[in-house]
């Protein structure tokens, strides 16, 4: 089993930045694709970012594209999430997930595992 727990969400002012981490227990995530997810209040859950298992494949949603930027650290067990020049929309709790999968391109379309999120706000 793998545990995710993620931390740093808080307040910002728009245009500020936070960054997000998504550290894992139980396992080696390091096989591991890993996304980013957010749900704002009465809205769905949606894809934000994701990254292979070697980080050479990164994917966006077109919404945070130059934004946001995914990336992690296998030695640690965490990926993480840089958010800058942060808008008030961005406002929603943030996940991570992750799925066994060892191919360079990586795999977002399943997710067994998910963390319990982390607030962020954005105020305008």
């Amino acid at each position: 089993q793998v545990q995710l727990e993620e931390s740093g969400g808080g307040l910002v002012q728009a245009g500020g930045s936070l960054r997000l981490s998504c550290a894992a227990s139980g396992r080696t995530i390091s096989t591991y694709t890993v996304g980013w997810f957010r749900q704002a209040p009465g809205k769905e859950r949606e894809f934000v970012a994701g990254i292979s298992w070697s980080s050479s494949s990164t994917r966006y949603t077109d919404f945070v594209k130059g934004r946001f930027t995914i990336s992690r650290d296998n030695a640690k067990n965490t990926v993480y999430l840089q958010m800058n020049s942060l808008k008030p929309e961005d406002s929603a709790v943030y996940s991570c997930a992750a799925t066994y999968w060892t191919g360079d391109t990586g795999r977002y379309n399943r997710w067994d595992y998910w963390g319990q999120g982390t607030q962020v706000t954005v105020s305008s």
